[in-house]
């Protein structure tokens, strides 16, 4: 059970092309977003549509299959955890930033 601890699974479309950034070290590292959708009806009849953005980062081999095959839109699963950090920007304002780190990313749709 100690795997379900901090485990998440998104399915969703990439909202812009992955940001890659290669390290000094070598390791690359890939960035991203993907909206999730939920659809209900609210108390009128009416369809809602509920958007959610995650932002996804993942490393090494994951990174560059990302890098190779992704592009805005496409829809993907991702299997990763939950981290969050804080940064501060150049005006000294401390911003926190929740992540998903994926350990997977399968390939949705045909092409």
């Amino acid at each position: 059970m100690s795997t379900l601890r901090n485990k998440v699974q998104l399915i969703g479309n990439l909202g812009n092309n992955p940001e890659i950034i290669t390290l000094d070290s070598g390791k690359k590292l890939a960035k991203f977003s993907i909206a999730t959708n939920e659809s209900y009806k609210n108390a009128s009849g009416e369809k809602v549509t509920d958007t959610q953005w995650h932002n996804v980062v993942a490393w090494n081999k994951t990174a560059e299959i990302i890098e190779r095959y992704l592009e805005k839109g496409n829809e993907v699963a991702v299997e990763g955890k939950l981290t969050s950090r804080s940064y501060e920007t150049k005006e000294g304002e401390k911003k926190y930033i929740t992540e998903v780190v994926a350990n997977e990313v399968l390939m949705l749709g045909g092409k």
